[in-house]
């Protein structure tokens, strides 16, 4: 199992409208595209010099080879539907590979 995880920092003047639209519009068209299980949303409890909301979402799937098809078939389209938040944000991106749950 692998996990994609995308963490974000908001700025705090777009935090409320860009949560709404995580939360109603872009995981769920992530999820959608039927590679990945599941997702979780959660908010680091850390203060960031730089200011902002961090986020981290962790979007699960089954197998590496249902990342990769992610990254060809959907990443770039999904990617473009934030762009009313463009500026307004940070995301670093981070593949991770399950060894143990328990």
């Amino acid at each position: 199992m692998y996990i994609y995880n995308v963490t974000i920092n908001v700025q705090e003047d777009i935090h409320d409208k860009w949560v709404k639209w995580m939360k109603e519009e872009h995981i769920p068209d992530m999820l959608n595209t039927g590679k990945f299980t599941k997702a979780l949303m959660t908010r680091v409890l850390v203060q960031e010099e730089m200011g902002g909301i961090t986020y981290s979402v962790q979007y699960t799937a089954e197998s590496k080879q249902m990342l990769q098809q992610y990254y060809i078939e959907n990443s770039e389209e999904l990617r473009e539907k934030s762009k009313p938040f463009e500026g307004k944000f940070v995301a670093f991106r981070t593949e991770l590979e399950v060894v143990s749950e328990q």
